[in-house]
């Protein structure tokens, strides 16, 4: 259902203004139970994950595209030129359209772990990149759900969402409620507790995903100071990608995909299932 919009104040527009103020978009998609979605890729995505849209916003020559990703035919689709979409959003649109969405319901850790072989868990990351980085590489190199911890940053916030491509609203996950007590959860369901540091006194990589493992679960840590000692404390074992040239560490990005691949692999060349 195409609508013009003729002003950037339209009350139409309300989910979308202010999208530069982080602080103030948290606030509200939390309350109000909604998220953004931008780029006709990462829309198909969110339908596909059957969650609800709320309405989409684009320039004219966007409009046949989105009109093709399989919209209820009773969703706004509100049509504006790039300067409405500036001045109401607070930044250019690259990709011409945007999507609000209601947030599904929210998963528990036990949901999410239940049937999965590989888990990745997010201890306190606050760059949406990093998220959305960590969860577009865990989805391509086979992990089976993320736990984030209750202090990370949102994988529904717009850029974590855009950087990982889409992958944080096919990926099944969890927003752990107690910490470090999800860890807890996750041995007692039979995982092998990773904690990611580069401590010398942690078992390599290689070595580790040597060992035979039913269930692994890699937890890495804030970008800053890594993984903090009640999180290290939980883990069955820590485990370090050995560095070299003085380089202390990897992105927490690049690292937990280094493990995730390392694990993929090895568990493929065994013939058994990712």
């Amino acid at each position: 259902m195409i609508e013009q919009i003729e002003h950037s104040d339209d009350i139409r527009l309300t989910h979308y203004s202010g999208m530069t103020d982080m602080d103030a978009r948290l606030r509200r998609e939390g309350v109000e139970g909604f998220y953004v979605a931008e780029g006709s890729s990462v829309i198909a995505r969110a339908i596909a994950a059957g969650h609800a849209v709320v309405s989409t916003l684009c320039i004219a020559k966007w409009i046949d595209e989105i009109s093709n990703l399989g919209l209820p035919e009773s969703t706004p689709m509100y049509v504006a030129d790039e300067s409405i979409l500036r001045a109401t959003t607070g930044f250019h649109v690259h990709r011409g359209a945007l999507a609000i969405f209601r947030r599904p319901t929210a998963l528990t850790v036990m949901d999410v772990i239940s049937e999965a072989r590989v888990v990745l868990v997010l201890e306190d990351l606050v760059d949406h990149a990093n998220v959305g980085a960590a969860f577009r590489s865990g989805s391509g190199l086979g992990v089976d759900a993320i736990i984030v911890s209750p202090r990370c940053a949102d994988p529904l916030y717009r850029r974590a969402i855009k950087t990982s491509m889409g992958a944080t609203l096919g990926m099944p996950w969890a927003r752990a409620e107690h910490w470090p007590a999800a860890l807890g959860q996750l041995v007692s369901a039979g995982f092998d507790v990773w904690g990611l540091t580069p401590r010398s006194e942690a078992t390599t990589l290689a070595h580790a995903v040597a060992m035979e493992h039913p269930r692994i679960a890699v937890v890495v840590g804030t970008e800053g100071e890594g993984l903090s000692d009640v999180a290290l404390q939980a883990c069955s074992r820590l485990v370090r990608i050995p560095m070299y040239n003085d380089v202390d560490s990897l992105n927490v990005a690049a690292a937990s995909a280094v493990a995730m691949y390392a694990i993929s692999s090895t568990l493929h060349s065994r013939g058994e299932a990712i």
